[in-house]
């Protein structure tokens, strides 16, 4: 599921693809609350259909959340929207 410019994941608005890996597709956002630039990372819809990936990807998230260092990102937040979830990370 390509996201495109000017959609709404809840309250984050993408603003262009990043990057796609095997896990899911990561792009550049902005958080209209905090007018903030963030990445976000979305499961895509064949993968949030698997009990299993959707699974890993919210232990990703909580492993994530539990590490503080300079070269790893800090997540933000977590969120589903419309059947995507997404994870939100610093840019």
């Amino acid at each position: 599921m390509a996201l495109t410019a000017k959609t709404k994941l809840g309250p984050y608005e993408i603003l262009s693809q990043i990057g796609v890996g095997g896990m899911g597709e990561v792009y550049r956002a902005r958080d209209t609350r905090l007018d903030q630039t963030v990445a976000i990372k979305i499961l895509p819809a064949e993968l949030s259909r698997n009990a299993a990936m959707k699974q890993r990807f919210e232990r990703e998230a909580k492993t994530i959340s539990s590490l503080s260092h300079p070269h790893i990102c800090t997540l933000h937040d977590i969120g589903e929207h419309e059947g995507t979830s997404y994870l939100v990370m610093e840019y």
